[in-house]
């Protein structure tokens, strides 16, 4: 097999099929997995397409049977953390109470574009993931969480709820929940406060799957990994297999965002190209990067609370969640945000930081007070004002704040802050010496949203 493509600008109404070179195909190519279908351009595929391209699951493949073939896909959680999926099912299967599952579709990551691509493109593919694992967990009703300003994702599955009740009705029930457009309201546990009634903020130790809505067990997955659910339920353990590699098997979504020439580009992969060469079909053959910053200088790698790297060591890295783990770097959410040459690194993490300070919960000491700071101290570093008690006092803040959070927010921050100073090291010198460099002046490259003031 080789890869599959789908364009997708940062603005969702463009949309930007295409071949590209390098073993990458586009949107609808019947070589693909998750975005295999329709060209991005008809929409969201319907039900009818949906079944008569793959078929429905087998009565077979249900229940227990289901969750031994996931057990031995070996197929992990793709929010971010990567937890067993088999493992988080047969939790909530042997816990007291009837189980609820929870389509986590509310993607926070504000580079990240994969869920949203799927429940907008492939609706029928979560929803049949989402109504499978209710069945393997004794579930009475799936709800589905979006964001409140994700507008398409909710007309696509308004639409492919109601053609599911005309014409194959489900054993369960499902709708639609709307949250706060908040960067942690999409944690899981936040995720679960908000469905309960309460503010949709973290709640540390809370094992959703054990007591989760109303103390009852609650399934929460990412729109990606109900997707694959779906397929391994057609296909099986050992299809799903065929792909990825042995300690992280199946097909993963990335977001290629940033200096490119097509910001917004969602990936799939299940093979193991480099990072470069993902950035390079981002690029869709185009040899210099976006808004004239020419070749790449570095890449945010799993999202704002990730680890910079820079283009050289990029173009040898794997995308491989267990090659990329075991040099030090995580996939998260699976971004790959790229700044080119002309982009000042240490400017566009403090725009991050400043992003990331204002979307606190405001539950603990770490994000309350640390997290000000942190931007504050990265501001003025991107000016080339910090002064010298600044310089003295970054390493300790850094170092209070780092593994003492309620949540991993602040921990994200921290990463991303040293992975820069690291990185960007030439820069940082420069900026030191209250010099910084022409970048700096430059309109960012990475997206932030407004802050919301809503937490319900």
């Amino acid at each position: 097999m080789t890869n599959s493509l789908l364009g997708l600008r940062a603005d969702p109404a463009e949309q930007v099929p295409g071949r590209v070179p390098g073993g990458f195909g586009h949107l609808g190519d019947p070589r693909a997995r998750l975005v295999a279908g329709p060209a991005a351009s008809s929409g969201p595929e319907g039900l009818g397409a949906h079944l008569a391209r793959i078929g429905s699951i087998p009565p077979a493949h249900h229940g227990r049977v289901l969750l031994n073939e996931i057990a031995i896909s070996g197929l992990g959680g793709r929010g971010g953390a990567g937890f067993p999926t088999a493992i988080k099912l047969a939790t909530a299967a042997a816990s007291p109470g009837r189980a609820i599952v929870v389509v986590n579709a509310s993607e926070s990551e504000p580079a990240s574009f994969k869920d949203r691509t799927l429940v907008r493109l492939r609706p029928h593919l979560v929803l049949d993931g989402a109504v499978v694992v209710a069945e393997v967990v004794g579930a009475d009703q799936v709800i589905v969480q979006l964001h409140r300003s994700d507008r398409a994702g909710r007309e696509a599955l308004s639409r492919a709820l109601l053609e599911r009740r005309d014409i194959a009705p489900d054993s369960v029930g499902i709708r639609v929940s709307l949250g706060p457009d908040r960067f942690v309201a999409g944690e899981s546990s936040a995720v679960v406060a908000f469905l309960e009634g309460a503010r949709a903020k973290p709640r540390p130790g809370r094992r959703a799957a054990v007591a989760g809505i109303d103390g009852r067990p609650t399934v929460v997955q990412n729109a990606e990994t109900l997707a694959h659910v779906a397929l391994i339920a057609r296909w099986g353990a050992e299809w799903f297999r065929t792909c990825g590699t042995s300690g992280a098997p199946g097909s993963v979504l990335v977001t290629v965002h940033g200096d490119v020439a097509c910001p917004g580009t969602v990936l799939e992969v299940w093979g193991t190209p480099t990072i470069g060469e993902l950035v390079a079909a981002a690029n869709l053959g185009d040899e210099s990067l976006a808004h004239g910053n020419g070749e790449g200088q570095a890449v945010l790698v799993g999202g704002y609370g990730g680890t910079w790297v820079t283009m050289d060591r990029a173009r040898r890295l794997p995308l491989s969640r267990d090659e990329l783990a075991r040099q030090g770097v995580s996939l998260g959410c699976g971004v790959l945000a790229v700044i080119g040459r002309a982009t000042c690194g240490l400017a566009e993490t403090a725009r991050i930081l400043d992003y990331l300070a204002g979307e606190s919960a405001g539950q603990c000491g770490p994000c309350v007070l640390g997290l000000p700071e942190v931007s504050a101290l990265a501001r003025a570093l991107a000016a080339g004002k910090l002064s010298r008690p600044g310089r003295r006092r970054l390493p300790e803040l850094l170092g209070n704040i780092a593994g003492r959070g309620g949540c991993a927010h602040p921990d994200g921050a921290v990463s991303l802050f040293e992975s820069a100073i690291t990185v960007f090291g030439d820069d940082l010198r420069k900026h030191l010496r209250h010099r910084p460099c022409e970048g700096a002046r430059r309109a960012g490259s990475l997206p932030i949203p407004h802050h919301s003031e809503h937490w319900r």
